[in-house]
Order: structure tokens, then sequence, then C-alpha cells
């Protein structure tokens, strides 16, 4: 299977992040992680915050932070629609300490179950940014 190539798109509002030939890709959804081959069968996904592996030809390995969107998974193209996603190397890690401490605060104070649920999501994407950035 890993043979076979399959066209990823990676669109984020400002531009498009990824588009090439690629034999696999990897990344989150709220079921679960998934991974994708040529001539997957078509289904759609919702994006969980987490890792992004892309398998490029000859093996060639490229990770980055992908924090949400959604996903469409056709037989030879795969187009990830996002709201944010990063290399490793673009990730701000002071920034991202800052933002993991601010939503650890918020949800220490308990200040109602929708806070709550946006700090808990805050403090995903912060991890995940913090975890990325050492993979520089």
């Amino acid at each position: 299977m890993a043979d076979k190539l399959f066209k990823l798109e990676i669109i984020a509002p400002e531009k498009i992040f990824y588009s090439g030939d690629v034999e696999m890709v990897e990344y989150n959804t709220t079921e679960g992680e998934v991974g994708v081959y040529a001539n997957h069968i078509p289904m759609t996904q919702i994006i969980a915050p987490g890792e992004l592996i892309i398998t490029e030809p000859e093996g060639v390995k490229k990770d980055a932070a992908l924090h949400s969107g959604f996903v469409e998974v056709l037989g030879d193209k795969v187009t990830i629609l996002t709201e944010a996603v990063e290399w490793p190397e673009d990730i701000d890690e002071k920034r991202a300490e800052e933002a993991r401490i601010r939503a650890e605060r918020r949800i220490a104070t308990e200040s109602g179950e929708a806070d709550i649920l946006r700090a808990e999501m805050a403090l995903k994407r912060a991890l995940l940014r913090l975890n990325m950035a050492k993979k520089k």
C-alpha cells in the first residue's frame, strides 16, 4: 500500500499550508487517531488537537501541530481544512507556555461550564505546541 501516493492538501485561513503527493497522513480526530493511505474509503472527520504526521515518498516524515478543523478523505485525495496548523520551528515556545499557564488558571477558577470547556481546549493546544516545539 505504501508505494501508492495520494494528494494531500492542508488549507489554513491565511494560506495553503501543505500541498503534495504523500504515502500516508496521520492525525487525531474526535473519535481517535487515524492513519490514511491511498485508496482509503471516503469519509469526513472532525479534527482534535494533535500531532500531524505526513509521510512523503521515500519515507521522509514531516510533523506539525494540527489544532482543529475538518478532514475529507477521498480515494486519491485528502483535504484538511484547519483553523490552525504549525510546523515545530514556527512555534513560539514562550507564548505557548504563557497560554498553558493562563488555561490552567482558568480551569482552577471554575467560572462556568462553557469557560471550563474553552480553557480545556486552550490547554490542549498549548500542551501540543510545547510538545511540538521540542521537536525543532
